[in-house]
């Protein structure tokens, strides 16, 4: 199928939008909400998979303030990161006596460069920072709902993925017009925010995930007890990214299953 996208850049927010290219009339349409490391190629990726599948995808830049972003977070820098963090210790991220053993071991001016990006990242995912994220998302859901042709007037939908899983959990929370949420391996949200979800919920988690699934209980009965339709499956051997294909937690059989899945429950919600 032939996908036409675009890069967005606006002072409001910048991101990457992709569409079935010979679509004609109204489509639904999906936010598609970035991982740790940015709108990168598998987020860019990603976002075509779901324009194949007869969706307008928008991919919101979460790192870039004013169409523009930070030096330490800009595309190369990231990609530098997440490579060193594919070969680091799984504690890289969360201790930092861990982080510095490791970026210990790298030569300058990676070493520096590195840890700066550590740094920029660690502040801007700060659960405190998380409002400041949802302006963002919030302009790309307005820019669907009130500026694209194909999408004005339809339903729209979001995805997230690890801190954009977290995200859309909120969103789901926040955005009572909201036709469907998708968490994978996110955070969920405060239980005093469940009732004000007004959209079905589709969690999907990796069994060794282990800080995310200690979550995932308390989540459910609270959706529960508010009469909301969540609906969850934990893959068994898997764990954190699961769905990425460019980290090594990558597991093609749960990739699979989460996305057929994915595809169905929102055919379900938004079509």
């Amino acid at each position: 199928m032939a996908i036409a996208t675009e890069t967005i850049s606006r002072p409001d927010f910048s991101g990457y939008l992709a569409r079935p290219e010979q679509a004609k009339g109204a489509l639904p349409g999906l936010l598609v909400i970035q991982e740790a490391w940015g709108v990168d190629a598998h987020i860019e990726d990603v976002t075509r998979r779901f324009a194949a599948a007869g969706y307008l995808a928008l991919a919101p830049d979460l790192f870039a303030v004013g169409a523009e972003r930070p030096a330490p977070l800009a595309p190369d820098r990231m990609t530098e990161l997440l490579a060193f963090m594919n070969e680091a210790p799984p504690t890289v991220f969360s201790d930092p006596a861990a982080r510095e053993a490791a970026l210990a071991q790298r030569p300058e001016p990676s070493r520096t460069q590195l840890g700066e990006s550590l740094a920029a990242l660690t502040s801007v995912m700060a659960p405190q920072k998380r409002d400041g994220l949802l302006q963002i998302v919030e302009a790309a859901a307005r820019h669907l709902r009130q500026e694209r042709a194909e999408t004005r007037g339809q339903k729209l939908g979001v995805v997230g993925f690890c801190l954009g899983g977290t995200l859309a959990a909120l969103v789901a929370c926040r955005d009572p017009e909201l036709g469907a949420a998708v968490i994978y391996y996110g955070n969920p949200p405060p239980n005093e925010e469940v009732p004000n979800v007004r959209c079905p919920v589709l969690g999907l988690f990796g069994e060794k995930d282990q800080r995310i699934m200690a979550q995932v209980p308390a989540f459910a009965e609270a959706m529960q007890a508010a009469g909301k339709r969540f609906e969850r499956h934990v893959y068994e051997g898997a764990g954190h990214a699961f769905f990425n294909d460019g980290r090594p937690g990558y597991d093609v059989r749960a990739a699979r299953d989460a996305f057929i899945r994915t595809l169905t429950f929102l055919e379900n919600a938004l079509v």
